[in-house]
């Protein structure tokens, strides 16, 4: 079984907010294609480093578009990426009560 990672950036202990460290964290979330840069789309949920953003394929879905067409769009994107984002999102959204 492969492990996966959710990776969190942390900035560094020198305070120089151009240098950071990226922490891997809970290995068990399954989030392997979801990654996090200060580089990329403002370090926002991204795909696989892409500059595409998990809440764009939220958007996408949510307003209708097939998987089809959003790989038609975005032929770099797979359908496990698409999947992934959906999966990330609701693992966001799960509702708690104390």
């Amino acid at each position: 079984m492969k492990l996966s990672l959710l990776h969190l950036i942390q900035p560094s202990p020198l305070g120089n907010n151009s240098i950071l460290k990226v922490q891997k964290v809970s290995p068990l979330l399954g989030f392997d294609r979801i990654t996090f840069d200060p580089n990329v789309m403002g370090g926002r949920a991204c795909i696989r480093g892409m500059r595409i953003t998990v809440s764009l394929i939220v958007n996408l879905v949510a307003n209708g578009i097939s998987f089809e067409d959003i790989i038609d769009a975005y032929p770099y994107l797979e359908v496990d990426d698409i999947c992934q984002a959906l999966k990330y999102a609701a693992w966001l959204t799960e509702e708690r009560y104390p």
